[in-house]
Parts: structure tokens; sequence; C-alpha cells
């Protein structure tokens, strides 16, 4: 199974809804970026960034938020506060999925901005 970057999500938002977190939003786009999934984990407004790999002879998919993505993500996120009148407590959580064999498997970050 090739999984698209709509699909990666999909199984992301699943994921996070079995965690507990309610989600807010898909695909907040500004033209600096965007953010995949906006979520709320208890008081805590959650930006989540999901990759994904088929293998990983381009790194794992978490390897792949480096520096100048994060600074990005940043900017997109203020974005949305500014937006939406936000004043809380957020953080960047990623989700990184890898598939092998016709499964994935799901790495999850919290706070992996930090």
């Amino acid at each position: 199974m090739r999984l698209s970057g709509s699909k990666a999500e999909d199984l992301a938002v699943k994921f996070l809804k079995k965690k507990g977190y309610r989600i807010i939003s898909r695909n907040f786009k500004t033209p600096i970026g965007e953010l995949d999934i906006i979520a709320i984990d208890g008081e805590t407004l959650v930006f989540v960034e999901v990759k994904a790999r088929h293998d990983d002879s381009f790194g794992r998919p978490f390897e792949a938020v480096d520096h100048r993505k994060k600074e990005k993500l940043r900017k997109v996120a203020l974005c949305y506060l500014k937006k939406n009148r936000k004043e809380v407590r957020s953080r960047f959580d990623v989700l990184s999925i890898e598939m092998k064999n016709g499964s994935h498997m799901i790495e999850h970050i919290v706070d992996a901005f930090e």
C-alpha cells in the first residue's frame, strides 16, 4: 500500500483520537506554509507535523523536520494563534509514520521542538 500525504494524516488523526486528542483543524494553510493537524490535548493546543516514509534511504521520517522546517512551522503557528486570538499553552508534536511490509508503525514525539 502506497501512503499518500492525506492517507498518512488520516492515520495520524485516528492515532491521536485514540490517545484522547480532540482534532480542531487539518491542513491550516497560510502563505508561509501549512500545519498538518491542530489538536487539543488536555488544556494544551498541539500543532502536529506528520511525516511518512516507505523506506529509510532518506532517513527516518521525523528527521525531515529540521531546523528550517521547525522555524517555518513556528511562524505558521503564530499566524494561527493571531488569527484565532488564542493565548494558550501550546506545543509541537511530530508523528513519524513508517511503512514496512504493508503495515505501518507510528512514532509519536511529544513536545518535539523543546
